[in-house]
């Protein structure tokens, strides 16, 4: 297959990796009733425990089957694979917490034996690094199942008013345009199939908001009667918001007296102005760009902004280094978003606050492959009209892969994800 990717992970680096993967994705399931694990049919989530076998399952794809290894076992592609129907999960998922944690167990154990016995070359990297970034994945989704299902939140190593800043973050900045690279170069240290390769795109100028739109901004689209009228609304959207009969953003609601509720996992709490919107499709998103006269911004201008200055990228907004705890609210370690003035040492060099972690955030673009795409692994999400493109990862995003080369693909109707939006003008 040749090469996939620059990955220099050493085997003590996968090994790490691998044990905090699964760290997370147990300690997120371990405190919950098992009466809480089996839960209703949901469209847009699954079931606690079938996604540990997907995660599971996901090993012995790319890593153990590559080598020709058996099946741990025979029937996990049936149940956990990408032909299954998103309403059998329910059926096929495990029953009880004991078997699915047997079964992440016993792949792990071969996936650790197949390491020793055949150590790593580039391709095996690769496929270790997406089997991981996988177990990531289903981590933040077992989060925001935790909160569709209004279980207590996941516990954190530290609170959300303890974020190094508070308040809003007003105002624009500036961008000239130009010339830019959108996409991952072939240096990077791992590279997802959708974000290859860099590639030539021009802009023109533009102005973006430094930090994602409110809650408090929200509040005024909701407060001006903005999910009845018809007029901030594409067709699509439109269409959306009558057949979910939405009148709120999800998890609103009304509060004694005046005013609106959110509920943030298993309590109410008044409304945070200062923290950014989430839990809003993109078709909310576009509503109340013209409801406040602006537009979402395109990837292009979302990546130029958080990276691109002078012919030169950065993977992450600040800088070269891998993120700290004092430049984004990554990896869980707060239950949910922090003030959008918060982390002020992650800015862009163009002065732009979160664009990694809090919050994802969607752009206008749609899911779709870059010009000239090279295919090197099975990972390529699968086109749709419905997918679009959302940038930058939340507070519940795992921090070992996020750049600011990294593309979400979510659903344009899909609600539950934490996700919020900036905006800019043209």
């Amino acid at each position: 297959m040749g090469v996939l990717t620059a990955s220099p992970w050493s085997k003590d680096e996968t090994v790490a990796a691998l044990g905090d993967a699964r760290r997370r994705t147990l300690e997120l399931v371990a405190d919950l009733a098992e009466r809480d694990l089996v839960v209703p049919q949901h469209k847009e989530l699954s079931p606690f425990l079938w996604e540990l076998g997907r995660i599971a399952w996901q090993f012995e794809r790319l890593v153990l089957r590559r080598h020709g290894e058996a099946p741990v076992r025979t029937d996990a592609e049936r149940r956990f694979g990408d032909g299954l129907p998103h309403g059998e999960r329910w059926v096929t998922a495990f029953t009880r917490r004991d078997d699915a944690v047997q079964y992440l167990g016993r792949v792990e154990q071969r996936v650790l034996a197949a390491l020793e016995r055949f150590g790593l070359d580039d391709d095996d990297r690769h496929f270790f690094q997406l089997a991981i970034t996988r177990e990531d994945e289903s981590a933040e989704t077992l989060i925001e199942m935790r909160q569709a299902i209004a279980a207590r939140p996941p516990v954190a190593e530290c609170s959300r008013d303890d974020a190094p800043g508070r308040g809003p973050c007003p105002g624009d900045a500036a961008v000239a345009g130009g010339s830019m690279l959108l996409g991952a170069e072939p240096h990077a240290r791992f590279v997802r199939d959708h974000e290859k390769w860099a590639h030539t795109v021009d802009l023109p100028p533009f102005r973006i908001a430094r930090a994602p739109v409110t809650v408090a901004e929200y509040a005024e689209f909701v407060a001006d009667g903005g999910y009845e009228r018809g007029e901030f609304w594409s067709d699509a959207g439109w269409r959306w918001r009558q057949r979910a009969n939405a009148t709120l953003p999800l998890y609103w609601r009304g509060a004694a007296g005046s005013g609106y509720e959110r509920r943030d996992f298993d309590r109410w709490l008044p409304l945070e102005p200062d923290r950014p919107m989430l839990h809003v499709n993109a078709h909310e998103a576009e509503a109340f760009c013209r409801f406040a006269g602006r537009e979402l911004p395109t990837e292009a201008e979302w990546e130029f902004a958080a990276a691109w200055l002078l012919r030169v990228k950065r993977p992450y907004p600040w800088g070269f280094e891998p993120s700290t705890l004092l430049v984004a609210n990554v990896d869980g370690r707060c239950n949910g978003p922090v003030d959008v003035n918060a982390y002020p040492l992650g800015d862009s060099v163009h002065g732009c606050r979160q664009m990694l972690g809090n919050v994802w955030e969607w752009t206008a673009s749609p899911a779709r492959p870059y010009q000239n795409a090279v295919r090197g692994s099975d990972d390529e999400a699968k086109p749709s009209e419905r997918l679009r493109v959302a940038r930058g990862g939340s507070f519940a995003t795992r921090a070992r892969f996020l750049t600011t080369t990294t593309r979400g693909f979510f659903d344009a109707e899909r609600r539950e994800g934490f996700v919020g939006f900036r905006t800019v003008a043209r």
